[in-house]
C-alpha cells in the first residue's frame, strides 16, 4: 500500500491552528432516553452532540424487544451506521417493504439517508441490541403511519 503524500508545507505533527479537545467517556448509566424515539424500539443517546460532549455526529444504542417490530420510518438526510452487538434483526426497506437483509451480533449496516425502513426481531426470547452512529448531531426521526407500505 502506498503512503500518503502531502505538500511541502505539511507536517502530520504540527496541529498549531487545530483547536485539541479531550477524550470523553460516557457510561451506560450516563446515557439519554430523552431522544426521538420509533415505536417498538428504545433508543438511548451516548453522545447527543450537543451537552457535555460536542460532536458532529450522534450515536447511542437501539434495542428491539423479542417478537417486536419497529415502526416504518426514516432518518431524513442523516447516513447511519449501525454495528449489531447481539441477537438477530430482519431489516426491512424500500417503497413497499419489499428489500429485507438479515443482521446477526458482528455485523455492520448502512443505512443510507431518506431510505424508509423498519427493523423486525424474529427471535421470541432475545433482544437485539446495536451501536448507532449517525452522520450529523440532530437525531432526526420521520415515523410513517403503519400503512405506509400498503
Amino acid at each position: 500500500m502506498k503512503a500518503a503524500t502531502f505538500g511541502a508545507a505539511y507536517h502530520p505533527l504540527d496541529m498549531s491552528d487545530k483547536k485539541l479537545g479531550t477524550i470523553s467517556v460516557v457510561r451506560p448509566e450516563e446515557f439519554q432516553g430523552a431522544t426521538l424515539q420509533t415505536p417498538g424500539s428504545t433508543r438511548m443517546a451516548a453522545i447527543p452532540g450537543e451537552g457535555k460532549i460536542e460532536s458532529a455526529m450522534w450515536a447511542g444504542t437501539f434495542v428491539v424487544e423479542p417478537g417486536a417490530r419497529t415502526g416504518i420510518h426514516h432518518h431524513g438526510a442523516q447516513e447511519t451506521v449501525v454495528y449489531v452487538l447481539e441477537g438477530e434483526a430482519l431489516v426491512r426497506w424500500g417503497e413497499k417493504g419489499e428489500s429485507s437483509a438479515t443482521v446477526r451480533a458482528g455485523d455492520f449496516l448502512h443505512v443510507p439517508a431518506w431510505l424508509i425502513h423498519q427493523e423486525v426481531n424474529p427471535s421470541e426470547e432475545t433482544a437485539f441490541r446495536w451501536v448507532v452512529v449517525r452522520s450529523s448531531a440532530v437525531p432526526v426521526v420521520v415515523n410513517l403511519p403503519d400503512d405506509a407500505w400498503s
